[in-house]
């Protein structure tokens, strides 16, 4: 959606989501209610799959700290 026409209020709007995510900058959660519901939709996917990498990413660390600690 945002590749496709990054001039729409939707796409600057997942753009911001984005980026709010990656970088912990503020985000607007009035701004998902004013999407459309396919982008709202998308907005929440995108949610639930950053939620889930982080959830991978705090385990290969907790694991990869494990193995150091054995190897001590």
């Amino acid at each position: 959606m945002i590749a496709k026409d990054p001039t729409t209020a939707e796409a600057a709007a997942l753009a911001r989501l984005v980026r709010a995510l990656e970088s912990d900058e503020k985000f607007e959660l009035n701004d998902l209610y004013q999407l459309d519901y396919d982008a709202f939709d998308l907005a929440i996917d995108i949610l639930k799959e950053w939620r889930l990498d982080r959830y991978y990413m705090g385990k290969a660390k907790l694991h990869d700290l494990a193995v150091q600690v054995t190897e001590l």
